[in-house]
């Protein structure tokens, strides 16, 4: 259902959202003189990216810096209020910090302000108040455009906020990209959760060793039957000298079900089946089973040789689809 603009609630909505586009969209044309120079700067960095912020820019600067940590570059959020107390010492003279403050003008980043000035330590700020202290004192400044909030009474951080978090996405995926970080990188650090199944290989999933059905292509059908029953999986591969020649499956056995125990597994196999080899990733190996409409596949190395079997269920409870 397309909701309409009779409705103020929906009025306001879109004028938020349209507002935050913009805001987006003017960044887009007035991406900061520094923003090079801070990737750069995260690249060559030896320690973590320090991030801290207060309020709602605290809360945009822990988002910063989970995604910075998740995507290739070690990161920590430091309460500007415990830095105070002791968490400064959690700060090293290998790591940069970047604070974030719209007005720039935040007093609780004082502390942590002149502790990057006495030791020497790389200081980036996100602010949209070019004058403010805290862009005054900064090496690097990513500046926001100033733009008007979005809410009826222009106080409330929302195109501020916006803002810093869609620049901070921007400088952890420039970042991400700079270090040619991919989809096995980023598997190290999503393990769990449906994200870390998708993103699983065969190898991971598949049954091995015995387990795995095979028979040579001149088997009596009688002996495929029980190989095939045994293992449970459907299908068996059929080998000739090692290398899998072809499969057999239930659909196979019932179109030969006329003459089937005068045959051998070699006279009834499909030959040149669809197989998967153990590095290819989870999904890809269920768009496959459910393209062909198939139960199983078989799972060979670079000779052909079988090394695994993989079943829809063992995708399914692993949390692939």
């Amino acid at each position: 259902m397309t909701l309409t603009d009779d409705l103020p609630i929906v009025r306001s909505a879109r004028r938020v959202l349209q507002t935050e586009a913009n805001a987006v969209l003017q960044m887009i044309e007035e991406l900061p003189a520094d923003f090079t120079s801070v990737v750069e700067l995260i690249l060559k960095t030896k320690g973590r990216v320090i991030i801290s912020g207060v309020g709602k820019s605290g809360h945009i600067g822990r988002k910063i810096s989970s995604t910075l940590a998740s995507t290739g570059t070690p990161s920590y959020f430091v309460h500007a209020a415990e830095a105070s107390h002791g968490d400064l010492g959690m700060i090293s003279a290998d790591d940069i910090c970047l604070l974030i403050s719209n007005s720039g003008e935040t007093n609780e980043l004082r502390d942590i302000l002149l502790h990057t000035r006495r030791f020497d330590i790389p200081m980036v700020a996100i602010s949209s108040n070019l004058k403010s202290t805290l862009m005054q004192a900064a090496d690097f400044k990513l500046n926001l455009p100033k733009l008007p909030e979005a809410c009826a009474i222009g106080m409330a951080p929302t195109t501020s906020t916006t803002l810093t978090l869609a620049l901070g996405d921007a400088v952890a995926v420039a970042v991400m990209e700079q270090r040619g970080f991919g989809s096995e990188d980023f598997l190290k650090n999503h393990p769990g959760g449906k994200l870390g199944a998708q993103l699983s290989r065969v190898s991971e999933l598949m049954h091995d060793g015995e387990s795995v059905p095979t028979v040579e292509a001149n088997t009596p059908m009688s002996e495929v039957l029980l190989s095939m029953t045994s293992k449970g999986f459907g299908i068996t591969g059929v080998l000739k000298n090692g290398k899998l020649l072809g499969v057999i499956s239930d659909g196979d056995l019932r179109r030969h079900m006329g003459n089937l125990m005068e045959k051998t597994a070699g006279e009834i196999a499909t030959i040149d089946p669809v197989t998967v080899t153990p590095d290819l990733f989870a999904a890809q190996a269920l768009a496959l089973l459910n393209e062909k409409k198939i139960s199983a596949l078989m799972v060979v190395d670079e000779t052909k040789r079988p090394v695994g079997i993989v079943h829809i269920h063992d995708l399914l409870r692993a949390g692939v689809a």
